[in-house]
């Protein structure tokens, strides 16, 4: 990188990275050049380090990371020939041409490289989230408030950086802080888990200033054999937390006790968050009263203890979860000195992102696209906000996923629950349909129907929209199901039918 490209990147608020800084984030790891000679020493600088070959720029430095099905060394003279100037391996590559740093773990490597990028922004303000729905959500929400920030919403310069999608495990976390630069002020970071430990693992790497957990639910279950066993692992999240630190707990969860005395271990600033159970002498740091819930928004009083303050927030989102989301946004952004007016206006302009809820209209129909992902918490929270609705109320679900044995069981309580909400009409498609199906035919709900596929479905659901069009009767259509149903490809058929 010649020195008018270094001073243009630094300009932009780019990192440049160096050999030297290389070296030193790799150190645990034995980190050693390989024909590296004193002017590449020098000379050797990059903005990006890069793990995918289709996507290196000449100027970059590539990292062959090593997977269970796939191995980044094999890739390492294409990284080259696209112009990469440096490789960091762990199997030194002969007569590559251009420097080598040799470590003992690459995938390890580059964790240490993002723990080491993080420590560049010692002012920087780092929310790490975790919980077993809502997070996407969450994220929305801070970045809403950050916004509000005085300075950052003249939106001249990106002033946070947000998770995207689900970067969110030991490898998407380091991907995530590489992109830190010098403008950052605030970091929302999601971490996620598949397994214990992982958590653990990416919290050390992010050293988050604020920690929250926002529910301890069924997400994973199968995975973690237990509710008690996913606690612990979420509990992870506090684990880096200093006394300068914050962490944030759920008020209204089943494991409020065991997760507080997890934070309590590493600090002792701890504020909860919450507004169902607040009957006891006992209050939140953070919680809302007089909460009212329509179609489209809700509306309540944001309390904050510690200053003995409220606020008034109108937030445009339906659902009781909601609420319980923004408390927990309101409770991270507290915690990293956000004043209480600048929450509120934040989350008054939060919206939800694709598949979160999302509104668009078929005919004088209402569809509420909320297919991103599920969980047996979410679904039920989306019953609630379709029971809200007016009109005809359709809820059409896919399977959740990731539930183990405890799938089939699971599924059909799901179903006793939708049926004693509001809902008309229950369409159901997958390998646990029936068990949903049922749970809801066990507590009355006579209109609830299983289908093997959405193939099977979809005409189901058209016959009877086009009964309602007949009748001149408008319909609202909630979709939802976990990320491997895809179940917003029958709101993609229903609507191409129309056009």
């Amino acid at each position: 990188m010649s020195q008018s490209t270094v001073k243009t990147a630094q300009s932009s608020g780019l990192f440049i990275w160096t050999a030297e800084h290389l070296k030193a984030a790799t150190a645990q790891l034995k980190g050693q050049w390989i024909g590296l000679e004193t002017t590449d020493n020098e000379r050797l600088t990059a903005t990006r380090i890069i793990t995918d070959t289709r996507k290196i720029e000449p100027g970059d430095i590539y990292l062959a990371i090593v997977g269970e099905k796939f191995d980044g060394h094999s890739f390492v003279e294409a990284a080259v020939d696209k112009g990469a100037v440096a490789v960091i391996i762990s199997q030194p590559v002969a007569d590559l041409g251009v420097p080598q740093l040799q470590v003992e773990d690459t995938r390890l490597a580059f964790g240490q490289i993002a723990a080491y990028r993080r420590q560049q922004h010692p002012n920087l303000k780092v929310i790490a989230l975790t919980g077993s729905s809502g997070k996407t959500t969450v994220k929305e929400m801070l970045r809403h408030i950050f916004t509000q920030v005085e300075g950052a919403h003249s939106f001249e310069q990106n002033t946070t950086l947000v998770t995207r999608g689900n970067l969110n495990n030991d490898f998407g976390v380091p991907m995530m802080l590489l992109e830190l630069e010098q403008q950052h002020r605030y970091a929302v970071l999601e971490l996620g888990a598949n397994h214990v430990g992982e958590i653990a693992y990416t919290a050390a790497m992010v050293k988050p200033d604020v920690a929250c957990i926002l529910n301890i639910g069924t997400a994973h279950l199968g995975e973690f054999g237990g509710r008690d066993n996913i606690a612990k692992t979420k509990a992870e999240i506090y684990q880096p937390l200093t006394e300068a630190s914050t962490a944030v707990v759920p008020f209204d969860d089943d494991y409020t006790q065991q997760l507080t005395a997890a934070a309590k271990k590493y600090t002792s600033n701890v504020s909860h968050f919450g507004w169902q159970q607040l009957e006891g002498a006992k209050l939140p740091e953070v919680y809302a009263t007089e909460v009212k819930t329509t179609a489209l928004q809700s509306r309540f009083k944001l309390h904050f203890s510690k200053e003995a303050t409220e606020v008034e927030v109108t937030l445009p989102m339906s659902g009781e979860h909601n609420v319980s989301n923004a408390l927990a946004a309101a409770a991270c952004a507290y915690a990293a000195g956000i004043t209480t007016e600048v929450i509120a206006s934040g989350l008054s302009q939060a919206t939800s992102s694709k598949g979160r809820l999302g509104r668009q209209t078929l005919g004088k129909h209402q569809i509420i696209d909320d297919t991103y992902n599920a969980n047996p918490n979410s679904m039920r929270a989306a019953a609630d906000v379709l029971a809200a609705q007016t009109g005809y109320k359709i809820l059409v679900l896919g399977d959740i996923g990731e539930l183990g044995e405890a799938s089939r069981d699971e599924h059909n309580k799901l179903g006793q629950a939708i049926a004693k909400n509001s809902v008309d009409l229950l369409l159901c498609a997958g390998e646990f349909a029936k068990d949903t199906v049922a749970g809801a035919k066990s507590q009355g709900m006579q209109q609830a129907y299983d289908f093997d596929t959405k193939a099977e479905l979809l005409p189901k659901l058209q016959a009877v929209l086009t009964e309602h069009n007949e009748q001149q009767q408008s319909c609202t259509l909630l979709f939802k199901g976990s990320r491997s149903t895809t179940m917003e490809t029958l709101i993609d058929d229903l609507l191409s039918a129309e056009g």
